[in-house]
């Protein structure tokens, strides 16, 4: 069950006040109003995300900060006659009679004025009037008016709304062709006098009527792609990408070889060019340019029994088989299978253990494993101290493998020790490791590694409870200080590969998750930490197929990804008419400065749902300031599981997918 009062308290604070709305009247107001009870049925859980939403018609319901930011600078006040163009759901109509004296509302779609009606009056709103008509000529029997707000965008600012504005009054009103509006604020300063300010770009939907556009005109692009357009620079930028088992497609990204770290995107978990692609650009990274380190957003306890594989260390006792947990198939996939074997066999041709490239995983679930692993050592190198790491575990073992549940039981005291009884086992195990030095061996860091996913991952299930930014934050701030860990375990020459989603790997500043949910990511703090050695290459995709889940823990389908939306990278990227490229941002500096201005990027993780896609799956995000580069696959296939007919004759004892 949702619980709205707290959605919404968290989208006044994190969608409008932190972003500077700050009208003590704006925020009431958007308090009062429930906007779940304005949506459309089955998209009630998005109703206080800072989104758009359809309402059928070709029309939305504007994103909370933009209905705020409106009102704001309409500067309405109690009391005040305010005329509404775009009824729409009837939500911003809401919101402005808890502040206004009256409301006066204009539709053209008859079937959304009738529907906002219904909600005015089961809602109690009694002092807004609707009518069915042209916008875009106002309402001029109701004016003048103290304030005018239209939402959507025409051509130019319509001459009848500015006419019906009283002296003082503010029309607030988008202007300009679709992809280039501009919102306006206009003052009438007296009987023929306007005074206007430009609020910054924005996106609505096109203003149709007499002063507006044609209906048949409306939202379409009139006329040829001009020669400069945007897809045409990014096409002009773009440098074709050769076969993945072509020698050249690796050659091109020698060009980030000299940084420290290297980030590896995905636009999904189940795409197989988005593999086969970090394969390939990883196996040159480790050939010609010494990287030692791959490291997976995957669990450490896993990824340790592929390690232990590729590296040719002894497998550990008892043995467990790699990726079981949900989703099996991101890893557990033929695309992964084919690195790993040829990492075994690269290898294998090493007779030097530094020389060794080691297979990791940064991630925070798998608390089972882990606790295995940490008595295992123990229990072999100091049974006294297993003993002791066994009761310190003993109030997480109930939930080990359904941790999940653990935050509800940790509010009660009786099971607040179990924080402290972690992080002290960490701690010693840490100490151990840092009195023994890089001489330590491999089991020793493993162990260590694993008591701080322990550590972590209590934190992490006991806030996830909650939710909110601190969980997303915990997870990525402990993928990152695995990864800082693997560096300085590996010595201070050593260079890292990271395989991760492109929401991991971007910078979060330059995205929805920083700028209105103050998450973080791994991007942005290796970003902060090793500057000028990183670089974030993010991937994408325009259609095609996918493996994904439907709900979480579900089973893998295979579904089709619809086609990116119109306003979205992914669309100037489609435009481009070529079907896989390298876009490397420093390589023209105009076109990055025109893209920098945010657009919708898509983000599929384990779970696809096409029929909501554009509340599922995408985010406003500067591309060129999230991503160093970007790897662009127009169509793209869905990866391959693994199951009994992948596994080959004669493989060792160590082979680490147990089929």
């Amino acid at each position: 069950m949702i619980d709205y009062s707290r959605a919404r308290e968290r989208m006044i604070a994190a969608h409008l006040s932190r972003r500077g709305i700050t009208n003590p009247d704006v925020l009431e107001a958007m308090r009062s109003v429930r906007r779940e009870t304005f949506v459309e049925p089955g998209y009630e859980e998005f109703a206080y995300e800072d989104t758009a939403l359809s309402i059928g018609h070709g029309q939305t319901i504007s994103q909370p900060y933009i209905v705020a930011l409106m009102i704001e600078r309409a500067e309405v006040r109690p009391g005040d006659i305010v005329l509404e163009i775009g009824t729409g759901s009837g939500y911003a109509a809401a919101v402005l009679s808890r502040i206004a004296g009256h409301v006066y509302t204009i539709e053209r779609h008859a079937g959304l004025a009738g529907a906002a009606q219904r909600r005015f009056a089961e809602g109690g709103y009694d002092n807004i009037d609707v009518r069915i008509g042209d916008g875009s000529t106002g309402w001029p029997k109701a004016g003048p008016f103290d304030a005018i707000l239209v939402a959507a965008g025409g051509p130019e600012v319509p001459h009848a709304l500015k006419e019906q504005l009283d002296i003082g009054g503010h029309l607030v009103v988008p202007v300009g062709p679709r992809d280039e509006q501009r919102l306006m604020k206009i003052t009438r300063v007296n009987a023929t006098d306007f005074e206007e300010q430009d609020l910054g770009g924005v996106r609505f939907v096109p203003l149709v009527g007499e002063q507006g556009w044609s209906d048949d005109l409306a939202g379409s692009r009139v006329g040829p792609r001009p020669a400069n357009s945007l897809s045409e620079r990014i096409a002009d930028a773009a440098e074709a990408l050769p076969d993945f088992d072509d020698p050249a497609f690796g050659r091109l990204f020698d060009r980030f070889a000299e940084r420290r770290i290297v980030l590896l995107g995905e636009a999904s978990h189940g795409t197989s060019e988005f593999y086969r692609a970090r394969a390939a650009i990883t196996r040159r990274l480790i050939e010609a340019h010494g990287f030692t380190i791959v490291a997976i957003e995957a669990d450490w306890p896993d990824a340790a029994v592929i390690d232990r594989y590729v590296r040719h260390r002894p497998a550990s006792a008892p043995r467990h088989t790699a990726f079981e947990r949900f989703p099996v198939w991101m890893w557990r996939n033929l695309e992964v299978k084919d690195f790993v074997e040829w990492l075994r066999r690269h290898n294998g041709e090493k007779t030097e253990e530094p020389g060794r490239a080691g297979f990791y995983g940064l991630d925070i679930y798998n608390m089972r494993a882990a606790m295995a692993a940490v008595l295992e050592y123990l229990e072999e190198t100091d049974p006294r101290a297993a003993a002791i790491a066994r009761e310190r575990y003993g109030c997480l073992t109930p939930w080990q493998n359904e941790p999940s549940t653990y935050g509800r039981a940790a509010l009660t005291e009786g099971f607040r020790k179990c924080e402290g009884a972690v992080v002290k086992q960490c701690r010693e195990l840490l100490e151990k490791q840092l009195h023994a030095g890089l001489e330590a061996g491999d089991e020793l860091i493993d162990a260590a590694q694993n008591a701080r996913l322990i550590a972590s991952a209590e934190r992490y299930y006991r806030i996830m409870y909650y939710g909110g930014a601190e969980s997303w934050n915990l997870r990525d701030t402990h993928m990152f200080e695995t990864l800082r860990h693997l560096l300085d375990a590996r010595g201070p020459r050593a260079k890292a590969v990271v395989w991760a989603h492109n929401s991991h790997i971007g910078d979060a500043r330059q995205t929805d998750m920083g700028t209105t949910r103050d998450e973080l990511n791994l991007g942005q703090l290796c970003r902060e930490n090793y500057p000028g050695e990183t670089a974030l290459i993010g991937f994408g995709t325009h259609g095609g197929r996918v493996a994904a889940a439907s709900d979480w823990g579900g089973k893998m389908e295979v579904k089709t990804i619809r086609s990116s939306l119109e306003d979205s990278y992914e669309r100037l990227l489609h435009d481009t008419r070529i079907e896989r490229f390298l876009l490397d941002f420093s390589r023209d500096a105009v076109l990055a400065e025109r893209l920098q201005e945010p657009r919708l990027e898509r983000f599929i993780g384990v779970i696809y749902r096409p029929e909501t896609e554009r509340l599922s799956h995408y985010a406003y995000a500067s591309l060129p300031n999230q991503f160093d580069a970007f790897v662009w696959f127009d169509e793209t296939t869905p990866i391959i599981p693994l199951g009994p007919e992948h596994a080959a004759e004669g493989v060792p004892d160590t082979f680490p997918f147990g089929l």
